[in-house]
């Protein structure tokens, strides 16, 4: 018996986890983003209006780190991203929770910086989902 229990957990743990996040509960907490994001087309079409601090966050979903064009990105994300960094919920949702530390893991670098000082301390796979449902596919 132990052991068909242990079996099916085993199972179990292996299956993808499906988290995903809720986008009316984003869009609440996007207006923390607002004063340095926006999300606009790239036609220009101004979907959310923000700030120009940070990059525009429109079609992030599977987007390579530190490559909207004509933004200055910090040198850490730029490495981040030519080191195989794409965003998903997960890797959005725990880079908004502590950007520095996030880099400093990815890039295994203690000196990785991040331009981003705002810690978004839960939520992040909410503001994800609501900046995915505002993108096209």
């Amino acid at each position: 018996m132990k052991r068909a229990l242990a079996t099916a957990i085993v199972g179990l743990l292996a299956l993808p986890a499906y988290a995903e996040g809720d986008a009316e509960a984003g869009k609440k907490a996007f207006n923390r983003c607002k004063s340095c994001h926006m999300i606009a087309t790239p036609d220009g079409d101004v979907i959310v209006k923000g700030g120009r601090t940070g990059p525009n966050l429109y079609g992030i979903a599977g987007r390579t780190a530190g490559t909207v064009e004509d933004f200055r990105y910090g040198d850490s994300l730029v490495a981040a991203g030519e080191n195989g960094l794409v965003w998903d919920e997960a890797t959005f949702a725990e880079y908004a929770q502590d950007p520095k530390e996030f880099l400093k893991s990815y890039l295994d670098d203690t000196a990785a910086k991040s331009k981003m000082s705002f810690k978004l301390k839960s939520g992040g796979e909410d503001v994800y989902a609501y900046i995915a449902s505002l993108s096209a596919e």
